[in-house]
C-alpha cells in the first residue's frame, strides 16, 4: 500500500475492528457501493451478515431515502462479499471525504476490488431510463478532493485507468453472453443536492460527459488511494435536465433505480461465478 495517512485513519482502524468482531471469520474480496434505490442488490447474498452503521465507530449517519446504512456481507458465486448499503454524500457533510471511513473499512477487510453503483442522469438520448451504463471515467469540476486532509505521498494518486480495463473488459463480455444491454460512458460529478440546470447539461456534454450524479467520484479516489481495483455502474434513472421534457425528483429516481435494480443483479451474479 502507498505511503497514505487519512485524516480519519483512526476511526477506520476503530471501525474495521467493530465489523470484524461481527462478521465471525469473513474476509470478503470484493467490496460494493449501493447507490440510491439499489440496496435491494443486497438480495444476491447467501449466508449473509448485517452489521447496521450505528454499530461501527465513525460510520456515517444518513440522511437520503433509499440508503439503509448498513454493512451486509456474505457469498456470492464464487466469491466473499461486503456491500455497503447506502452512503453519504458531500452534500450531506460539506466535505469530500464523508465515505473515507467506509471505503477505508472495506480495504482493511481485505477487499481488494471495489464495484460502485449510482442512480444517475444520462446525456445520452440512446440511454434513458431503465439503462444500465458501465462508467469508463469520470469528470470532477467541483474543486473539492477525498484526499485534501490526507498525509503522505499516496495522496498523489494517479487516476488513469481509475476504472480497471481489465475489470471493465470482463462486465463487457458477461453482458455481451448474457444479451445484457450494456452502455458505456463517462460519469460527471455535481455536489448537488440540487439536480443539475439544463445549461450545466449542455455545458457537461461539451466537456464529454455521458451522465451526471452526485456521488461515486470520492469513494473511487479513496479506494485507488488505497490500491483498490475500481468498477462502476449507473443505472439511468432519467434523461437529464431540459432532455426529457419532464421535471426531476429524487422520488422519481429511486423508483426508475429500483426498476433497473434487477439488470445489474443479474450482471453481478454472473460476474461473481466467473472464473477470471
Amino acid at each position: 500500500m502507498t505511503n497514505l495517512l487519512l485524516a480519519a485513519d483512526a476511526e477506520i482502524e476503530a471501525a474495521t475492528a467493530a465489523a470484524r468482531a461481527r462478521l465471525g471469520g469473513l474476509t470478503p474480496e470484493i467490496g460494493l457501493i449501493l447507490g440510491s434505490g439499489l440496496g435491494e442488490l443486497s438480495s444476491a447474498l447467501s449466508d449473509a451478515v448485517t452489521v447496521p452503521y450505528d454499530g461501527l465507530p465513525g460510520f456515517p449517519r444518513l440522511s437520503v431515502a433509499g440508503h439503509a446504512g448498513r454493512l451486509v456481507a456474505g457469498r456470492m458465486g464464487r466469491h466473499s462479499v461486503a456491500m455497503l448499503q447506502g452512503r453519504v454524500h458531500a452534500y450531506e457533510t460539506n466535505t469530500a471525504d464523508a465515505m473515507a471511513v467506509p471505503v477505508g473499512v472495506l480495504a482493511r477487510l481485505g477487499c481488494t476490488t471495489l464495484i460502485v453503483t449510482n442512480a444517475a442522469g444520462s446525456l445520452l438520448p440512446e440511454v434513458g431510463p431503465g439503462g444500465m451504463m458501465m462508467i469508463s471515467d469520470h469528470i470532477s469540476l467541483t474543486g473539492r478532493s477525498p484526499l485534501a486532509r490526507a498525509v503522505g505521498d499516496g495522496r498523489f494518486v494517479d487516476m488513469v485507468d481509475a476504472y480497471d480495463p481489465g475489470l471493465r473488459a470482463r462486465f463487457r463480455a458477461i453482458a455481451a453472453a448474457r444479451g445484457l444491454p450494456l452502455a458505456e460512458g463517462v460519469y460527471m460529478w455535481f455536489v448537488g443536492p440540487a439536480f443539475e440546470t439544463p445549461a450545466e447539461i449542455r455545458a457537461a456534454r461539451v466537456l464529454g460527459a455521458d451522465a451526471v450524479g452526485m456521488s461515486t467520484v470520492p469513494e473511487v479516489v479513496i479506494a485507488r488511494a488505497l490500491g483498490m481495483r475500481v468498477a462502476g455502474f449507473s443505472l439511468i434513472t432519467n434523461l437529464a435536465a431540459g432532455m426529457g421534457g419532464s421535471h426531476l425528483s429524487h422520488a422519481r429516481t429511486l423508483a426508475r433505480a429500483a426498476d433497473g435494480a434487477s439488470k445489474l443483479k443479474g450482471l453481478l451474479q454472473a460476474f461473481m461465478e466467473d472464473e477470471a
